[in-house]
């Protein structure tokens, strides 16, 4: 028998409050203890394709214990299986990606450049965390879906907060400019540099501080990996109110910056919802949820935001959803329709947040518009929150097509009511874009907060606010 204890959502609702006053008050948590048997399902009544898949691509690793286990990912905290490899190296023969800098109209604002003396304060401050080796350097300035490149020539790999904050105010009286980095698996540029800024990395910073097993509060630095931390509290019979299908290499403090959606939103509401406090915006405080046996029905509503052949496979959810190891082949295969677009050759990506009745009709209304001047034009998304993934693909980057793409699918987003940017943030890509979901006012408030915190824009400039900011 499996035993799993359940606490009731409404128990934890989450509370804005610093740091220093993070010690959860006396709750009233109604554990219960409830039965729950495994069941055992015929090979026969699994879809044929999912019995053709490869053993790997299935293939579970064990969660570590303690911490972010740095060892199962690689030099710039991706993972090495093959089922969350997300890296930006590309086969031999791969053509290079093209400077940000030489493909858009961006010009570098006026920061200093770093010298001899910044790279042995640097040294100081973070020993052994310098990186200045330009082929190690390659895969941090490059973009996931391999479409930006900047020309950054050094990487710091601070391990505390302390270390950030002193490495931001050197830079800060020194005016360099920084780029903040964790998985580097975003859609819209916000994490490579566009021109030589500081690739401040978050890959080292991978530690669980504590964890409350009544409460459900961790407390966790940024640079822990979503899959690493789903593990841990599992382990703990807990679940991770977030799951994305780059979880093997993305970082919590990006889930949160961008305040990720993912395949559990419907089921647990809003990643910025479960975040109790946030240190320096480095280390973050997250709530987790027990799983509960409603959780069984959002399985079932949630694999509906897939494509036809997930939509078949729905079908068998009322059966697979009693056992985990099916449920995760089905999840498993939703997950990797981004990496097999990528094989398809240049991606154009837009991530929209749609009435859910008119959800996949701009996916055929794109289909007509390109016709035979694209690959593919895909939709996929989470039906139950409205967010759409649109995806067309082509040969090669083509400014015609995208001169047909843009601002096409941002006006008849606007006509939705709906938004540019669902869950993959603002980043690089989409800054100029905002005015199609914000108002005015909204962009000055933005603009005046920015200010406030960053007076000298040193912080990962070029991304999110408008450029004529």
């Amino acid at each position: 028998m499996c035993i799993k204890r359940e606490i009731p959502l409404g128990h934890f609702q989450a509370r804005s409050q610093q740091l220093p006053a993070l010690a959860p008050r006396a709750l009233s948590t109604g554990l219960a203890r409830k039965e729950e048997p495994e069941a055992s399902v015929p090979a026969a009544m699994l879809p044929r394709q999912l019995l053709a898949r490869p053993a790997w691509l299935f293939r579970c690793p064990p969660g570590p214990r303690g911490a972010c286990a740095p060892g199962a990912a690689g030099s710039w905290g991706r993972p090495v299986g093959p089922l969350a490899r997300r890296g930006c190296c590309s086969a031999p023969g791969t053509p290079e990606v093209p400077l940000t800098r030489e493909r858009y109209p961006v010009r570098r604002l006026p920061f200093s450049t770093v010298s001899e003396q910044d790279l042995a304060a640097f040294e100081r401050i973070v020993p052994g965390g310098v990186v200045t080796d330009p082929e190690a350097l390659q895969a941090p300035n490059v973009d996931w879906i391999r479409t930006l490149r900047g020309s950054s020539k050094v990487l710091l790999r601070p391990r505390t907060s302390e270390e950030v904050s002193h490495i931001l105010r050197h830079c800060h009286e020194r005016n360099l400019a920084v780029n903040p980095q964790g998985g580097n698996t975003g859609m819209v540029g916000g994490s490579v540099p566009v021109f030589d800024e500081i690739i401040l990395s978050t890959a080292r910073m991978n530690k669980v501080l504590s964890f409350h097993s009544v409460s459900g509060i961790l407390v966790c630095q940024a640079g822990c990996v979503l899959e690493e931390l789903s593990h841990y509290v599992e382990e703990r019979d807990f679940i991770m109110p977030l799951d994305l299908g780059a979880k093997g290499s993305c970082h919590i403090g990006g889930n949160v910056a961008t305040n990720a959606g993912g395949l559990r939103f419907l089921r647990y509401g809003s990643l910025h919802g479960t975040v109790l406090g946030l240190e320096v915006a480095v280390q973050a405080l997250l709530r987790f949820c027990r799983p509960s046996a409603p959780a069984r029905g959002c399985w079932a509503r949630s694999c509906l935001h897939s494509s036809s052949w997930m939509l078949c496979a729905c079908n068998w959810s009322g059966v697979i959803s009693t056992w985990p190891a099916r449920y995760k082949m089905l999840w498993a295969l939703r997950e990797r329709i981004a990496e097999a677009l990528s094989r398809d050759g240049y991606v154009y990506k837009y991530d929209l947040s749609l009435p859910v009745e008119r959800l996949y009709d701009i996916v055929t209304d794109v289909r007509a518009r390109l016709g035979p001047h694209a690959k593919h034009v895909v939709g996929y998304g989470h039906l139950g929150d409205g967010n759409l993934h649109l995806n067309v693909t082509a040969e090669a980057f083509s400014p015609s097509l995208l001169g047909a793409l843009e601002p096409h699918v941002y006006e008849w987003t606007a006509r939705q009511q709906g938004s540019v940017s669902a869950e993959h943030g603002v980043g690089f890509r989409k800054r100029d874009v905002l005015g199609y979901s914000k108002p005015p006012e909204a962009l000055q408030l933005m603009q005046q907060l920015k200010a406030l915190l960053d007076p000298k824009g040193i912080l990962n400039p070029y991304k999110t606010l408008p450029s004529q900011a």
